[in-house]
């Protein structure tokens, strides 16, 4: 493959289906891009990457419910309210009350949290654009375009789809590290194989060895 960076693609095999090596040049420039913003993200606003992505889901909407926001997001309930904790006492949104739900509540940006995302999202943009700056215009759209006809074959479908997608990611890159890792040294392979050997013998009863004690 093209370079030597260590990354999903490095454990590729000539003969591996096409399909796979499509698929860990994918993960691994998703992994690659996400890597950098939150490498920016950090270094310029001191700020994670799941907290700006709860941030920019309020700032597309006027105010979200803590389980819409788990759904947009794809994480626990618990994960979102220990971010809007955090974020509720830096000033960046507010807490109100759902009209006739009274278990429910409602996350809205602060006049002042929307300004300030502004100009984090303004910078979010801009690195994106350069990291995407290796292809043209004409190719960001074919490959705009080429995935999508991907997503839409991929999308799970009825009841439990979001559980099922969130599965299937988990699975997917747990597979693709399983592909990339080291394989293990024969010696350590060998030396295993005798300790499970040994785990699967049965210990000798404690009367056999006394017997053999002498007076």
């Amino acid at each position: 493959m093209e370079g030597s960076a260590v990354d999903h693609e490095t454990r590729l095999e000539a003969d591996d289906h096409f399909a796979l090596k499509l698929w860990l040049r994918i993960l691994t420039c998703s992994n690659l891009i996400e890597s950098r913003i939150r490498h920016h993200l950090r270094r310029d606003f001191d700020c994670t990457l799941p907290r700006f992505d709860l941030l920019a889901q309020l700032d597309r909407a006027d105010g979200l419910k803590m389980s819409e926001l788990s759904q947009r997001l794809m994480v626990t309930g618990g994960n979102v309210t220990g971010l809007a904790d955090q974020l509720q006492h830096e000033g960046w949104l507010v807490r109100e009350p759902v009209q006739n739900d009274r278990r429910a509540t409602r996350l809205r940006l602060t006049d002042a949290g929307r300004e300030r995302f502004t100009g984090m999202a303004r910078t979010h943009e801009g690195w994106v654009v350069d990291m995407l700056g290796a292809l043209s215009r004409d190719e960001q759209r074919q490959l705009h375009a080429l995935l999508g006809k991907l997503k839409l074959g991929l999308r799970p479908t009825g009841a439990g789809a979001n559980d099922e997608a969130v599965a299937g990611t988990t699975a997917a890159r747990r597979a693709a590290r399983a592909k990339a890792a080291p394989p293990r040294p024969r010696r350590a392979l060998a030396a295993g194989a005798r300790a499970a050997s040994r785990a699967a013998t049965p210990a000798a009863p404690i009367a056999r060895f006394r017997n053999k004690v002498r007076p």
